[in-house]
């Protein structure tokens, strides 16, 4: 390269430097979460709700120069709450995202998808608010999520027996992460039944399509697993995918008939 050349590419080094934005203030470099894959995906995993949820924690910033809503591993974050709401330094939080179609109500009819976008430990407090540095993001960690107390999920043990699936008592698929309404192996499903059907962590299900011909049989289109469950929801990691499944699609759940 010539000594003009050099010399542009100096000044040029020097003109964008001069116009970015300031660095943000980071917190402790972000550390390996020592998870596994299979905890990481569950702790990752949809849910849903019927009724919004009571969310007083949230995140509300960051600690830059500039105006930011999204944040990643190593950014600290803001909450809203401090020593007086009892918040201590190396606490942990998920953080949580209300997911609604087109401002909708959230009724039984039309559920609302809780997105898990990470979770956050406790770095620093004072009386009404508190640094956080992110551990783990799913995904973009965003200004006016929300928070819950952070728990490892049970990887669910599954049994070996596979109990012929129930017939005409059969759930339904409703949601996914980011309200996605179609489906393959390795995804994760909420359906709108939980343990006030029997359901339990770790209970098998066949996914059936009813393609609405006359004396017909439903077409299955796949099996799952119950990896968190809830009264009247449980979410479902779809194991083996024969085709697209999609919300409104129906589930089995295999169980040893009653004597």
């Amino acid at each position: 390269m010539t000594s003009r050349g050099k010399s542009f590419v100096l000044i040029a080094v020097g003109l964008l430097a001069a116009t970015s934005p300031a660095r943000a203030q980071r917190g402790p470099a972000a550390t390996n979460t020592n998870l596994s894959p299979e905890l990481l995906s569950l702790a990752c995993a949809p849910t849903a709700v019927h009724e919004p949820p009571m969310t007083p924690l949230r995140v509300t910033g960051g600690q830059d120069s500039f105006v930011r809503r999204t944040y990643a591993p190593g950014d600290l974050v803001t909450i809203n709450a401090g020593i007086k709401n009892g918040i201590e330094v190396g606490q942990e939080y998920y953080v949580r995202r209300l997911q609604v179609a087109n401002m909708t109500a959230i009724t039984r009819d039309t559920p609302a998808a809780i997105r898990t976008t990470g979770w956050i430990k406790v770095y620093a407090v004072d009386d009404e608010w508190s640094l956080a540095t992110i551990t783990h993001a799913c995904d973009s960690i965003e200004v006016d999520d929300y928070l819950e107390p952070f728990k490892l999920p049970v990887i669910p043990t599954i049994s070996k027996d596979r109990p012929k699936p129930e017939r005409d008592n059969y759930a339904k698929v409703l949601v996914g992460s980011d309200r996605r309404t179609s489906f393959g192996k390795g995804d994760y499903v909420v359906i709108n039944r939980g343990t006030d059907f029997g359901i339990e962590l770790g209970s098998q299900f066949v996914l059936y399509r009813d393609k609405k011909m006359d004396n017909n049989f439903l077409f299955e289109i796949g099996e799952g697993v119950a990896t968190e469950v809830k009264a009247d929801m449980t979410t479902v990691l779809v194991t083996v995918s024969l085709d697209a499944i999609n919300s409104g699609d129906y589930v089995a759940l295999r169980r040893e008939p009653q004597k």
